[in-house]
C-alpha cells in the first residue's frame, strides 16, 4: 500500500514509510462512511492533487466502480437530501471543490441516505456514484426528521419541492429502506 494511510478506531495505522501519504482514508462515526485527505501539492502557482486514482482507492479498500459523475452548484441556506436509491444503491465519493477550503473527500458507501446544506455564499459539490440515477428507484426521508437528530447549521434552508415533501423514517416501509453495505472494507 504505497503512499497510503489508514486511521482505524484506535488511531492512524501508517502502511507506508513515505513521510508525505498520497492519501488518508479516515472513519467517521458511521461506518461505511470515511473522510478522505488526497496529497496536495501547493506552490506559488496553487496546487494540484489527484481527486481519484482507482488503483490507489482500492489499496485504500475503497472498491468502487464509479460510472457517473455529478455537479451541483448551490447558493447559500441551500439543503439538499436527504436522498438514496433502493435497487440502484450508490455509493459516493464526494467533494466540494468551490465553497470549501479544505481538500477533503466524503466517502458514503451504499445504502446511505445523503444530503448536504451550503454555508459559503455558493457551493460546487462534485460526486463520483457507483450506479446510475434511476429517478424511480429514489428514496429518501425529510431533513428535519427529529428521529434523525441532525444538528443542521440552517433553521429555514432552501429546499426543492420534493425535498420538502421526503417522509420522516419511521414512516417509509422497511422494504423501501436501502441496505447497507460498506465495500471500503
Amino acid at each position: 500500500m504505497k503512499g497510503i494511510i489508514l486511521a482505524g478506531g484506535s488511531g492512524t495505522r501508517l502502511y507506508s514509510k513515505q513521510k508525505n501519504p498520497i492519501l488518508k482514508v479516515l472513519p467517521t462515526k458511521l461506518d461505511g462512511v470515511y473522510i478522505i485527505e488526497p496529497q496536495v501539492f501547493s506552490d506559488s502557482r496553487g496546487f494540484f492533487m489527484e481527486t481519484y486514482h482507482q488503483r490507489r482507492y482500492a489499496e485504500a479498500g475503497i472498491n468502487c466502480n464509479f460510472v457517473q459523475d455529478n455537479l451541483s452548484h448551490s447558493v447559500r441556506g441551500t439543503l439538499r437530501g436527504l436522498h438514496y436509491q433502493l435497487q440502484h444503491a450508490q455509493a459516493k465519493l464526494i467533494q466540494v471543490i468551490r465553497g470549501a477550503e479544505n481538500k477533503r473527500q466524503l466517502f458514503v458507501a451504499e445504502g446511505f441516505a445523503h444530503g448536504f446544506c451550503v454555508l459559503s455564499e455558493v457551493a460546487h459539490v462534485v460526486y463520483k456514484c457507483s450506479d446510475f440515477y434511476v429517478p424511480e428507484d429514489e428514496g429518501g426521508i425529510l431533513w428535519s426528521d427529529p428521529d434523525l437528530a441532525i444538528d443542521w447549521p440552517v433553521e429555514k434552508p432552501l429546499l426543492s419541492d420534493k425535498d420538502s415533501r421526503l417522509p420522516c423514517l419511521a414512516d417509509v416501509p422497511p422494504e423501501r429502506l436501502p441496505v447497507y453495505a460498506d465495500p471500503a472494507r
